[in-house]
């Protein structure tokens, strides 16, 4: 299982000359490392894919991390306004997937798998090729990025002239210096990039060694206590209403008996620590009588399920699919998305679909604290 703590927490302003030794920074006039990395196209890249190209940008980024997703635009931007003009834009997912914690993953839709990557360039319209470095990190501990987004710019001898930041900062209209545009000119024109190296700004790289870390952080977890609490018709209304909490809360109807609720629960309680350091409530309903407490207790403690867990507390099963939502038919599973004043975001009744519902969910959570490339509204 892969996993994410709010990508937030973990974003740093990382220094390119203290780089820990193992991942060395490529130094200013070195050539262009060799590569041959997967495409989401399916086309394999090699330097030779480029060879016709004055100008070649590197950008090395990923799924998961908001400052990469807040610059998305402006490399698409950059890549239509230099196209024309033989500049070649060329971004590498440089994260080990496995080293990426859930909890990481709190302001994002998608992680740092080759799937999920060709899921995102399509859903986004990448008019630049994306390739994966990241199961062996080859390439990217040859360049020594440090954060996501970092850029590497080679010239027509395919020579480091410039490496650093895109520009000063992830709010667009907060940005005052665009260094990879002003390089990209200058070595258009024949010159010196007047900045050649800058500090960036970004989501660390997720090394491989990082994985031993994600997995004692999935055993801690797995220690958190799991409780289980009847509730009646009245409190589910007011469960399902409830205005007051100011977070985002996903309800998920299921029982101990019913295949596709107990297929996807993993998966479920994942979204949980995905995005529970945000304003985000996850309420499990197990749609059982009052006396099968003990054994839907004991299928929560087989799965982990620190979150808020809730079972039927009367017998009058009818009564509670009225007070959760008169528009459900009672089939299981069924989920339900709530906003803060108890607008329905989301309805599914069967299998859960998890990239719609997070394609719901990180809007909604953003709408009440917006992630980092977002200016406040």
């Amino acid at each position: 299982m892969r996993t994410t703590i709010a990508c937030l927490l973990f974003l740093t302003v990382a220094f390119c000359h203290s780089m820990a030794a193992d991942h060395p920074l490529l130094p200013l006039g070195s050539p262009l490392p060799d590569f041959k990395l997967p495409g989401t196209d399916g086309h394999e890249y090699t330097p030779a894919d480029f060879a016709k190209s004055e100008v070649l940008v590197i950008v090395f980024t990923c799924n998961h991390c908001p400052t990469a997703q807040a610059y998305e635009g402006r490399l698409k931007q950059l890549a239509q306004d230099y196209q024309s003009r033989g500049v070649a834009l060329f971004a590498i997912n440089a994260n080990h997937a496995d080293a990426v914690r859930l909890d990481e993953m709190g302001y994002t839709d998608l992680g740092d798998t080759f799937s999920e990557m060709k899921i995102r360039a399509a859903h986004k319209a990448y008019n630049y090729p994306y390739a994966d470095d990241g199961p062996t990190q080859a390439i990217v501990q040859k360049f020594g990025a440090v954060a996501t987004p970092h850029i590497y710019i080679f010239d027509r001898a395919r020579h480091l002239r410039f490496q650093g930041r895109i520009d000063d900062s992830e709010r667009e209209d907060l940005s005052k210096h665009h260094d990879t545009r002003d390089a990209i000119e200058a070595l258009l024109a024949g010159r010196e990039p007047a900045v050649t190296s800058t500090k960036v700004f970004g989501c660390s790289l997720k090394w491989a060694e990082k994985t031993a870390d994600n997995l004692r952080w999935r055993e801690k977890v797995a220690q958190e206590p799991v409780a289980l609490a009847p509730v009646d018709a009245a409190a589910l209304h007011a469960l399902r209403t409830d205005a007051g909490t100011g977070k985002v809360r996903l309800i998920n109807v299921w029982a101990t008996w019913c295949g596709p609720c107990v297929s996807e629960f993993d998966e479920l309680i994942e979204h949980n620590l995905r995005f529970r350091h945000r304003d985000f409530e996850l309420v499990t309903l197990a749609a059982q009588f009052p006396d099968e407490q003990t054994k839907v207790l004991k299928f929560l403690e087989q799965h982990h399920a620190s979150t808020r867990n809730l079972i039927y507390g009367i017998t009058d099963k009818y009564a509670m699919i009225e007070a959760l939502d008169p528009e459900w038919s009672g089939a299981l599973p069924y989920t339900l998305l709530l906003a803060p004043d108890g607008k329905v975001l989301y309805r599914e009744t069967g299998s859960i679909d998890f990239l719609a519902i997070r394609r719901a969910i990180v809007p909604a959570l953003n709408a009440i604290t917006p992630w980092p490339g977002l200016s406040p509204k």
